[in-house]
């Protein structure tokens, strides 16, 4: 009898400000931060456009990588944007 190898415990990925971070949570921060209309105007898909919502976004964004690469290249956007703004307002 062999036995199978227990699975690699994941590398950590202090650099990688994705990781760790859902698909659902980057979809409601950017809901948030730009609002759904704005949204769909840096991202022009219909989950954005016609009847929003979280669920739905979620839905299509986990069948169309393209999709996904274009809404988490925003959120990384977002993140610095916000850095950059928090760093402007320390004296």
């Amino acid at each position: 009898m062999s036995e199978t190898p227990a699975p690699a415990a994941p590398r950590p990925q202090p650099r990688n400000p994705l990781h760790g971070v859902t698909l659902e949570a980057i979809v409601t921060a950017l809901a948030g931060h730009y609002g759904w209309p704005r949204l769909s105007e840096l991202v022009p898909i219909r989950c954005f456009t016609l009847d929003p919502s979280v669920g739905s976004s979620l839905k299509f964004l986990r069948k169309t990588p393209w999709a996904r690469e274009k809404v988490e290249s925003l959120y990384l956007f977002m993140l610095r944007e916000q850095r950059r703004e928090q760093q402007q307002q320390q004296p």
